[in-house]
């Protein structure tokens, strides 16, 4: 089984000819909604797609000009240029400072908020070309408009929302034995991953065990993942090959046998994060 939010997703996925082979149009975080029954396995390419990427109407390239959209799912919710044109200077600098790590961000949301009082931004380069202004350095071989577009991109998804809610889910749906894989394109996204594999491979889910109490190894709650291996990135060969690959990060962690409430590993969303 499958699924995405992405209905041009949907359509490849209807090309598949595999009896094997079955497609929902869902987001990540409506996992637990999906067909009852334990799996063996989950994996989850997070972020942007390719397909994405190169089809300049979708709006999520600034190599390409088309409108400012930026939408998964161009169905549903506000879209770049409408949140550039209501958001309060303030909210878009946060959103590219924390969102796409950006160090000139106040630069750029007071460039935007300038622009948009003389015309709407409509369009993927209008936007590339404000970036680049507002930056007095570039860092080599990488486009100045690159992490504006990124936090943009993740803010307009709720991408970091949908991982945050997804985890617990996928955990709580796998057999033991089954395996998570969870491929990140951003350090935040890899953050949340990271540290939630790491949080069930620790300890036990109902509570802490405090230090000092005397318990065997066998009496010990046992942890709900195992860490499988060391995070996997792209070698010089794949990266050469697939240049987009160059900043992806896999994970993996098997499911253990111990008992496992989603409540308890519940992931608070950053304010940023909420719709």
């Amino acid at each position: 089984m499958a699924l995405d939010r992405d209905p041009q997703a949907e359509q490849a996925a209807r090309a598949i000819d595999d009896a094997r082979f079955s497609f929902t149009r869902a987001n990540f975080s409506d996992l637990a909604a999906l067909p009852a029954g334990e799996v063996n396995g989950m994996l989850f390419d997070l972020g942007v797609s390719s397909p994405q990427l190169d089809d300049p109407a979708r709006g999520f390239s600034f190599r390409h000009d088309g409108p400012l959209d930026m939408r998964m799912d161009p169905t549903r919710g506000e879209s770049a240029a409408q949140f550039l044109a209501s958001a309060e200077e303030e909210q878009i600098r946060e959103v590219i400072r924390g969102y796409g790590e950006e160090r000139f961000a106040k630069q750029i949301a007071a460039k935007i908020a300038a622009a948009r009082r003389r015309e709407p931004l409509l369009r993927t380069r209008q936007l590339a070309d404000l970036v680049a202004a507002a930056i007095p350095t570039r860092e080599p071989g990488q486009d100045p408009a690159t992490r504006t577009f990124q936090a943009l991109r993740i803010h307009v998804n709720r991408e970091l929302a949908q991982v945050a809610l997804m985890l617990p889910q996928a955990v709580a749906r796998l057999a033991p034995g089954g395996r998570l894989a969870v491929i990140s394109f951003h350090s935040l996204e890899d953050r949340l991953v990271k540290n939630f594999m790491h949080r069930l491979a620790r300890r036990g889910l109902e509570s802490e065990v405090p230090r000092r109490l005397p318990l065997r190894a066998a009496e010990m709650p046992q942890p709900v993942l195992k860490i499988i291996g060391r995070a996997q990135r792209a070698s010089d060969k794949e990266t050469r090959r697939n240049p987009r690959a160059r900043s992806a990060t896999l994970r993996v962690a098997e499911r253990t046998a111990g008992t496992y409430n989603p409540k308890d590993t519940r992931i608070e969303p950053d304010a940023r994060w909420r719709n």
